[in-house]
């Protein structure tokens, strides 16, 4: 059995699918770095990534063209947050509990639009799994022929390539452009933002929607990507594990997604696991991931730096 574990990790297919388990959690993860840095706690990306499963479903299947799938998820991840940052930021509302409100008001309506969309409205539940255009697999000329990194790195979806190219992105965003300063500025002193004309609720908003789209994204790479099939709440808590990258990372670009390596080959070990003989239950491999991302809490989470302006409120002071 020892000699089996080890051989998962000589494998090539290994490591290619940690990087493709790493994928929809690092895409989230940088949208909600963003909108954390600007002071908007994202538990929400759960819900915005649920909706973009559907969406990316729906928009592949009744068009008959993936990229529109694609397209269809992000505007479903852009309006759970609107939604999200109506009560967050204009409301005022805790953002905790409006988050969890959202989550599960969209475990319902996802699976409500599924069923209009492919069974016309008929309250009886689509047994069989439909397919739909997916996602291709690019392989970069030359890079994809090197040994060894080609097959894992260079022969991927289109979606991990900018899922990784977004690490750097994030990064000269926040700490070398205007727009960056002003997010950080928002996320840790809005009221002195406000004094020198940065907008917090314009920044917050743009953040949030920010978040939404490449949570949808990540949906989209979920449902028309690597599995290509719908299922009732198919995220299973990513956006969760997500968010606790942000906090494993640090709210850094290249902690997070350290982080979301880390769940990332948890994710794949479990899937190799459950296909050996061992006499264990296969709840407690599907478990697994879970695990490490509440271990990862405990060990790393607790000296952890909010940013300062974290889930409160800005009201504008009267003058």
């Amino acid at each position: 059995m020892l000699e089996q574990i080890l051989s998962i990790f000589g494998s090539l297919d290994f490591y290619a699918a940690v990087v493709r388990m790493t994928t929809p959690l690092l895409l989230a993860a940088m949208g909600g770095l963003i909108a954390e840095r600007a002071g908007i706690i994202t538990f929400s990306m759960e819900g915005m990534m649920l909706l973009g499963t559907v969406g990316g479903v729906i928009g592949s299947g009744l068009s008959g063209n993936v990229w529109v799938g694609v397209l269809c998820a992000m505007a479903a991840g852009i309006f759970v947050a609107i939604l999200y940052a109506v009560m967050a930021v204009s409301v005022g509302a805790n953002q905790v509990v409006s988050a969890v409100a959202l989550n599960m008001g969209v475990l319902g309506l996802s699976s409500l639009l599924y069923v209009l969309a492919f069974a016309g409205g008929s309250e009886q539940i689509v047994e069989n799994v439909i397919r739909v255009p997916s996602l291709p697999f690019w392989k970069i000329p030359l890079l994809g022929d090197i040994p060894i990194l080609g097959p894992i790195f260079f022969n991927q979806y289109p979606l991990v390539y900018l899922a990784f190219i977004l690490v750097p992105g994030v990064w000269y965003i926040l700490y070398h452009t205007t727009w960056g300063l002003k997010i950080r500025a928002v996320g840790e002193h809005p009221h002195a933002a406000d004094t020198v004309g940065i907008s917090v609720t314009n920044v917050r908003y743009v953040s949030v929607i920010i978040c939404g789209a490449l949570s949808g994204l990540a949906g989209a790479f979920l449902s028309i990507g690597a599995f290509n099939a719908w299922q009732e709440n198919m995220t299973s808590g990513r956006g969760f594990i997500a968010y606790t990258a942000i906090i494993f990372g640090r709210w850094e670009p290249v902690g997070v997604m350290l982080g979301t390596l880390l769940f990332g080959a948890a994710d794949a070990l479990q899937l190799r696991m459950q296909t050996l003989a061992m006499a264990v239950p296969y709840q407690a491999m599907v478990a697994f991931p879970y695990v490490i991302t509440l271990l990862a809490l405990i060990l790393l989470g607790s000296g952890a730096s909010w940013p300062a302006a974290s889930g409160i409120a800005f009201k504008r002071e009267e003058k």
